[in-house]
C-alpha cells in the first residue's frame, strides 16, 4: 500500500514541512487542505468540550487529511496540553474507523533529533543518515530564512510605498523555496528577496501605530485560528511585532526562556507554555514605547489564563493599552474586527493628546 503523509497547518509552515518529507521519505505527501467551516464543524464534533481550540482545528484537519487517503500523520506537540494531543487524537480517530500511522516528532516537550531520525527511518528504511542530515539543515535554514522576512514585513508593510510590493516579492521566494535541490539555491534565493526588500524605499515611520502581538502559539501563528489579524492590523497601517515563530520554538525557546525568567521580578516559574515568555514579551514591548499590546488565545488555554492577570497589573502601571481576545470555534468575523477597529481608534486618540 502506498504510504501518505500528512500534518497540520500552520500558516506557511507546510512549506518546509512538505519539503523534508519529501526528500526523505519514500511516500506520497498529501498537503493539509486549508482550513475551513468544516474543518472546524469536523473537529469540534468529536473533540472533548472543553479542549483548546487548536487541538479541534488540527484533529479536523486530520479527519479531512485520512479521508483524502493519507495513512501516516505526524504531529508536533509539546510544552502543555498540547503534549497529550498525540495520544488523545490517535484514540478518537482510531474510535472513528481510520486505519493509519501517528507520529510525534517532540519528545516530552523538546525537539529531539534522535527521535526524528528512528521515525523517518521507520517510514523509509532505506533513508541515509547522511541525507537526512543535509536536508533537514536546509529545512531548519529554510525556517530561519522564512520568520527572518516574515518579521520585516510585519515591522515595515504599513511604511511602503506600492502596497503590497513586500509581500509579493516575500511570495516569489516562497515559490522559490518549493524547488530548491541545494542549500547554495536556497540561501541566493534568501539574499535575493533580502535585497529586494531592503531596496524598497519606506516612508512615515513615526506617524505610525505600533503594536505588539502576544499569546498562545498556534493562536498566533495560524491565520485562520486568529482571523487573520495581522492583515486586518497591516490595512489598518500598523506596524506589527510578533515574537512566537518557529525558529523561536525549536531552536531558541530553551535558552531565552532562562534569561526572561531572570530578569523578571515578579514570576518565579515558568507556569508553562508560552505563559511567562508572554509577560517578558509584555514588558519589552512597554520598555521600547509600542503604542498597544493585543494578548491572544485560543478557548480554555491554561497558561495564557494563568499570565492575563499579571499582563493586565503590569500594563496598568504603565498605562499601556492592552486588550485580550479569546478565539473559539464561534468567533465572529464582524464583532472581531469592529474590536480592534475600536482599539485602534483609543490608541490614535491617545497619540493625538499626547
Amino acid at each position: 500500500m502506498e504510504k501518505v503523509i500528512a500534518f497540520p497547518l500552520m500558516g506557511n509552515y507546510f512549506l518546509p514541512c512538505n519539503y523534508l518529507f519529501s526528500k526523505l521519505c519514500n511516500a506520497k505527501i498529501l498537503v493539509p487542505p486549508k482550513i475551513t467551516s468544516k474543518t472546524v464543524e469536523l473537529g469540534g464534533k468529536y473533540s472533548p468540550e472543553f479542549i483548546c481550540t487548536p487541538f479541534k482545528y488540527t484533529l479536523g484537519t486530520y479527519i479531512e487529511c485520512l479521508e483524502n487517503n493519507a495513512n501516516i500523520l505526524i504531529q508536533m506537540g509539546g510544552g502543555c496540553r498540547y503534549g497529550y494531543y498525540f495520544e488523545l487524537q490517535e484514540k478518537i480517530l482510531k474510535d472513528l474507523g481510520y486505519n493509519f500511522k501517528y507520529y510525534n516528532l517532540v519528545s516530552k516537550g523538546n525537539t529531539d533529533l534522535k527521535l526524528i531520525y528512528k521515525i523517518l527511518k521507520e517510514i523509509n528504511p532505506k533513508l541515509n543518515i547522511i541525507k537526512a542530515l543535509y536536508f533537514s539543515f536546509i529545512t531548519i535554514k529554510m525556517v530561519n530564512y522564512m520568520d527572518d522576512i516574515d518579521d520585516y514585513i510585519r515591522l515595515n508593510a504599513p511604511y511602503q510605498k506600492n502596497v503590497g510590493l513586500l509581500e509579493n516579492i516575500n511570495k516569489e521566494m516562497l515559490e522559490e523555496f518549493r524547488n530548491v535541490k541545494s542549500f547554495y539555491k536556497l540561501r541566493k534565493s534568501y539574499r535575493k528577496c533580502k535585497r529586494k526588500i531592503k531596496n524598497i524605499e519606506l516612508k512615515d515611520k513615526n506617524k505610525k501605530i505600533k503594536i505588539g502581538i502576544i499569546g498562545e502559539l498556534y493562536t498566533l501563528m495560524e491565520p485562520f485560528a486568529n482571523n487573520n489579524i495581522e492583515k486586518i492590523l497591516k490595512d489598518s497601517g500598523v506596524s506589527v511585532k510578533r515574537f512566537t515563530n518557529v525558529t523561536y520554538l525549536l531552536f531558541e525557546k530553551g535558552k531565552k526562556s532562562k534569561k526572561y525568567l531572570k530578569n523578571l521580578k515578579n514570576i518565579k516559574y515558568k507556569m508553562g507554555a508560552d505563559a511567562m515568555d508572554n509577560i517578558y514579551y509584555t514588558k519589552y514591548l512597554i520598555d521600547h514605547n509600542y503604542d498597544g499590546i493585543i494578548h491572544m488565545k485560543s478557548s480554555f488555554c491554561t497558561p495564557e489564563i494563568g499570565n492575563m492577570g499579571i499582563i493586565s497589573k503590569m500594563c496598568e502601571e504603565k498605562n499601556m493599552p492592552v486588550m485580550f481576545l479569546t478565539m473559539d470555534l464561534n468567533t465572529s468575523n464582524v464583532g472581531f474586527e469592529t474590536r480592534i477597529e475600536a482599539f485602534l481608534d483609543m490608541i490614535e486618540m491617545r497619540k493625538k493628546n499626547e
